[in-house]
């Protein structure tokens, strides 16, 4: 079974930017969207569904701040050694730290260049998805 990779991401421009770097990258695993916070964590917290191998997750959401949706995530039993990688366009330092407070297991900030940005996508799928080795039963 294809390890599932969960994107967290409101924003349409960098929803199909991420999984065209992805694609382009060769990373042919599923790759799943979830456009605020509580539809990423409804997705999380179905029992019908297996959790994903990695997630990035935008921090600026609608519905549920991404914060929000980390400090969940880590407080859950189920989820709290998914691997979470920040992907973020902010720059102000109060959110690394807290990223990393909660949780984060990475903290990249979106580059604004596009050749950047796919090499930050390719670096993230390789690693993430093929190179880490996650914790038994958290999806990967």
């Amino acid at each position: 079974m294809s390890k599932v990779l969960l994107l967290v991401e409101d924003n349409p421009t960098d929803e199909k930017l991420t999984v065209r770097a992805l694609k382009k990258h060769n990373v042919g695993n599923e790759i799943e969207v979830a456009r605020d916070g509580q539809e990423a964590l409804d997705r999380l917290f179905n029992r019908t569904r297996s959790l994903p191998a990695v997630i990035l997750l935008d921090l600026k959401l609608p519905r549920v701040e991404g914060l929000e949706v980390l400090r969940r995530i880590r407080a859950d039993e189920r989820t709290r050694f998914l691997p979470v990688v920040v992907l973020t366009s902010s720059v102000e330092e109060e959110d690394l730290i807290r990223s990393y407070s909660l949780g984060a297991n990475a903290y990249v900030r979106k580059p604004v260049d596009f050749a950047m940005f796919l090499e930050a996508a390719k670096t993230l799928g390789m690693f993430w998805l093929l190179l880490n080795e996650p914790p038994p039963g958290t999806g990967g």
